[in-house]
């Protein structure tokens, strides 16, 4: 574990603060989870976009082809 000096603007701080209390968790844990959710959606796009490189419109036209045409069965849609 490490420390890091984080320089806040009031504002930013209190707005913090009250969604930490109404978490009924630290400030320091709001932090480390928002940076963590960050860092998540970053690489997690990073990854699409290596995979997209790697692809090509006649190999996703491959995969939809085995897909077939036939409707979705009954049974098989999502019902609420």
């Amino acid at each position: 574990m490490s420390n890091y000096a984080l320089r806040l603007p009031e504002s930013l701080k209190q707005a913090a603060k009250r969604i930490a209390a109404a978490d009924d968790t630290t400030m320091n844990q709001l932090f480390v989870v928002a940076i963590a959710e960050k860092i998540s959606a970053m690489e997690t796009a990073q990854f699409f976009e290596q995979r997209a490189a790697l692809g090509s419109g006649a190999a996703a036209q491959a995969a939809w082809d085995k897909v077939g045409v036939a409707a979705p069965v009954a049974k098989d849609r999502w019902t609420s």
